[in-house]
């Protein structure tokens, strides 16, 4: 498979479809010597299940695990690092890859879980930014990303680039928003490894990082540049390039290419009805984003508010004493109406970091039914 390629293939069976690509890409010649340590990277951004839009299905790794094993690669591991609110300890048996690695685990043959969360990590340049990386992600010799096709609240698309967040700590996470996602999206990726990429489009959310409300795309695809990658990813989602900055970024830094000009698109199997495929976001998120004053604020809080917005009904949203405060930028300070701990001054907030989307719900709810701005007489939410 050459750099230029994307190999596309729809269907609705994870694990065969995972083994067919890497066959079509003859991805056993591509990683060479059989005693590479081979690392793979799902999306497990949260403990849910893969259809419901935010995780990497559990057999499209299986898939690729049967596929090198019988290939003779012995020296595999599952290396990822759920979001900030969340724990890869929850994701890893919830998604299935914790049975995954027991199964491939026999005699000489190793598959390794690894945490992120909990991994040592060291500070690396990253042309131009330093940048705290986790040791395991980059000690393997070869990185197969495996990301989910789909929305995100504040970057509007998440896929390879943007996947490997999960190889950062938390706090590096955290770090992230406060000095703007899309550039240190960009600056990670000229260190950590993208040697092949495989994407999940099976049924990606379209608007929400944490999923909800997937969208049945039935397909998988390709990809050995992570910029290609992400930008023909772009392009499926009715969005330029100029629509997301860390891809423009990546490639002025030398991690890929942007031209889809110059993109070879090979589908291996065609898909049975080409309308039923579509997968664009709704512009729910877009529309929902009025209600919401976002000062750096981290992925996790900033959806669970999105997704308690999502919940009301247009007279509710109406009857709002404002715009709704969220992130780290209003640490410390006064206001009126907010969204986790980081408001927690505010005279009227919900607390937690992040609080869930429930816990936003009700206290929205109430906030509606007061019909104006609370200050201090409203309970706030623990």
């Amino acid at each position: 498979m050459e750099k230029n390629e994307i190999l596309v293939m729809y269907g609705s069976r994870p694990e065969e479809m995972a083994y067919r690509v890497a066959e079509e890409a003859a991805l056993a010649e591509l990683i060479g010597d059989r005693a590479k340590r081979i690392g793979l990277k799902p999306n497990l951004v949260v403990a849910r299940p893969a259809d419901e839009g935010a995780t990497t299905h559990s057999g499209i790794a299986r898939g690729l695990i049967r596929y090198l094993q019988e290939n003779g690669f012995r020296n595999i591991a599952i290396i990822e690092g759920s979001w900030a609110g969340s724990r890869t300890t929850e994701a890893f048996p919830r998604c299935g890859y914790t049975a995954l690695a027991s199964e491939f685990s026999s005699g000489d043959k190793r598959v390794e879980l690894i945490d992120t969360q909990t991994d040592t990590h060291h500070s690396h340049d990253c042309r131009g930014m330093r940048i705290e990386i986790c040791d395991s992600a980059l000690a393997v010799d070869f990185m197969i990303n495996l990301p989910v096709m789909k929305g995100h609240c504040q970057t509007l698309i998440t896929c390879a680039l943007k996947n490997n967040k999960g190889v950062i700590p938390n706090s590096e996470k955290r770090r992230f928003h406060t000095i703007g996602l899309h550039k240190p999206i960009a600056h990670l990726n000229t260190v950590v490894k993208n040697n092949f990429i495989l994407v999940d489009g099976i049924c990606g959310d379209p608007d929400f990082e944490e999923g909800g409300n997937p969208v049945a795309a039935n397909r998988v695809f390709a990809a050995r540049d992570p910029v290609l990658c992400d930008t023909w990813a772009a392009a499926q989602m009715g969005y330029a390039v100029q629509d997301i900055p860390y891809i423009g970024f990546a490639e002025e830094l030398g991690v890929g290419s942007a031209s889809l000009g110059r993109a070879i698109v090979r589908e291996i199997t065609a898909p049975k009805n080409a309308a039923s495929f579509a997968a664009k976001p709704s512009g729910k998120a877009r529309r929902l984003a009025a209600y919401i004053d976002e000062n750096n604020a981290c992925s996790a809080c900033y959806a669970a508010l999105v997704f308690a917005l999502s919940r009301l009904g247009e007279k509710e949203l109406g009857r709002l004493p404002g715009r709704i405060c969220v992130g780290q930028g209003f640490a410390g300070k006064a206001g009126k109406t907010g969204a986790g701990n980081c408001t927690a001054a505010f005279g009227a907030s919900v607390r937690g970091c992040p609080p869930s989307g429930a816990a936003i719900l009700d206290f929205l709810r109430r906030l509606c039914r007061a019909g104006e701005a609370p200050g201090g007489t409203l309970p706030i939410g623990r």
